[in-house]
């Protein structure tokens, strides 16, 4: 049993008892964490404003014999408003934490997700910006974390190299792109493909910093299918949205 220190965006919550919560979060350094925070459904705590879905928190917690850790201070280092006051962001917002919640394997740190996460957040906060781009960026950001990241160049079935095939199918469980030949899944323009390459290959600040392009639905479209083929389940932030 201990007290330990650490930094995590909260993912979601859902009530304990009569005044208490479970939050669950991704942390830094210790993964998914589950924890019991006392009293925060009674109206005169200020405690619990703190701790909602989308909230970036630095945090002491007791860790116990229980799966279940318990929070002791909460301190908030971004709540996100802005995401929180747009309802297209907000959506987007969710979707985020739900892949993130999918992802994150409990008292296993991941800290390359937890940043990428963060970093998502604040993308998405930043009203300059068109949020359109930055679930989708995150979502294949994170294929490749996971080691599932797509083949862009070649065939994914064939192996024909661009050069010397034409790419015009996108299919994450044959693997990537496909040519002609080979074609399954859904459709994908060249610009498209074009897109993700820059999301994929370095440029992707270059990507948010600018207005989407017009391929931009369409890349939304084929990382949230490539995502939730990759989770085996629907993503229900997205699809409750779009009515599917």
């Amino acid at each position: 049993m201990s007290l330990f220190r650490d930094q995590g965006v909260v993912l979601r919550t859902y009530r304990l008892g009569e005044a208490d919560r479970i939050v669950v979060l991704v942390t830094e350094h210790h993964g998914k964490v589950r924890a019991v925070a006392k009293g925060v459904r009674r109206t005169a705590s200020k405690f619990g404003a703190r701790l909602e879905p989308l909230s970036h928190v630095a945090l002491l917690l007791w860790q116990g014999r229980s799966e279940l850790d318990i929070i002791n201070q909460a301190e908030v280092i971004d709540h996100f408003k802005t995401i929180r006051e747009d309802l297209d962001r907000v959506t987007k917002g969710f979707s985020l934490l739900e892949v993130a919640d999918q992802l994150a394997q409990e008292r296993h740190a991941d800290k390359r997700l937890y940043d990428m996460l963060v970093g998502a957040l604040r993308a998405l906060s930043n009203v300059e910006r068109d949020p359109l781009l930055v679930a989708p960026a995150f979502f294949m950001k994170c294929l490749v974390l996971e080691g599932a990241g797509p083949v862009l160049d070649v065939c994914a079935s064939c192996g024909e190299p661009e050069s010397a095939v034409e790419l015009v199918a996108f299919d994450l469980t044959e693997g990537g792109a496909l040519c002609r030949r080979c074609r399954r899944g859904r459709p994908i323009s060249p610009e498209a493909l074009a897109l993700v390459r820059k999301i994929l290959g370095g440029s992707l600040a270059e990507v948010l910093a600018n207005p989407p392009p017009a391929c931009a639905e369409e890349v939304a479209a084929l990382a949230t299918d490539a995502m939730e083929v990759h989770l085996d389940r629907r993503l229900r932030s997205v699809r409750s949205v779009a009515g599917l």
